[in-house]
């Protein structure tokens, strides 16, 4: 064989070996749970764009680092609680106290909150762990119709949850104005089921779900951030999932 055409041939097979190579190892370099085969990367995205790709009922990108699961996780059915036991509330004796920076102090009963405004939002539910489900169909209050209501003053900037099971969480004011935030108590067409923050849980698609408080009991608006639970202990106080705030920087 000719010198030339020895040394095409040679070059032919190192580059069928690294494409070979590739192919064996693209999970360790594009592991999938980051989900860069989709067409359009989160990278390539404008802030709207990125809004947009999170309020929508289908999106095409999941945020970085994480993949997709069928159906959330159960507190203390597949996914261990803060608590040995979801607390067991009753909604005849439920009680929802919102209190703080605001003119108008109300504690809610059930069948006040029901009367409130309600309406259903799809949206992707994204934990802190890496899983995600798709297109999950809430049903409740928006929590800009509490804020009417409770009216907050200028100073009440921050609004801070806390739970029967002893968890909190605190989120600004301008986060949980956004449409798709609600205080749900239905999903998918059925009542919100206790291991999943029955009778009712706050739901904020565009932060990790450690911001989505479940049993609710009181809601505060305050002037300062207060850190809750996860925060605490290193955990972002922002969680914004298109950024990838997992934990404090």
């Amino acid at each position: 064989m000719p010198a030339l055409s020895r040394r095409t041939f040679s070059y032919a097979c190192v580059a069928a070996a690294a494409v070979g190579i590739f192919y064996l190892t693209k999970e360790k370099w594009y592991p999938r749970s980051l989900n860069l085969t989709s067409e359009t990367s989160d990278s390539n995205l404008l802030t709207g764009d990125r809004e947009a790709a999170a309020n929508a009922s289908e999106t095409k990108t999941l945020p970085p680092g994480q993949h997709e699961i069928r159906s959330i996780l159960r507190w203390n059915i597949d996914h261990p609680g803060i608590t040995p036991q979801n607390p067991k509330l009753d909604q005849g004796s439920w009680r929802l106290t919102v209190e703080g920076e605001i003119r108008d102090p109300q504690i809610f009963m059930w069948r006040d909150f029901l009367s409130l405004e309600s309406l259903e939002s799809v949206s992707d539910f994204h934990c802190v762990e890496g899983w995600t489900v798709r297109n999950c169909r809430w049903y409740g209050v928006p929590f800009r119709v509490l804020v009417d209501h409770v009216k907050p003053t200028s100073d009440g900037r921050y609004v801070y949850f806390t739970c029967a099971d002893g968890y909190s969480t605190s989120l600004e004011l301008t986060d949980l104005l956004k449409e798709n935030v609600l205080l749900a108590y239905r999903l998918d067409d059925q009542p919100l089921e206790e291991s999943l923050g029955g009778p009712m849980r706050l739901v904020v698609p565009d932060n990790y779900a450690y911001k989505s408080a479940m049993w609710i009991q009181k809601i505060v608006f305050t002037k300062n951030r207060r850190q809750g639970f996860w925060e605490s202990q290193g955990y972002s106080e922002t969680a914004d999932v298109w950024r990838g705030d997992r934990f404090a920087r």
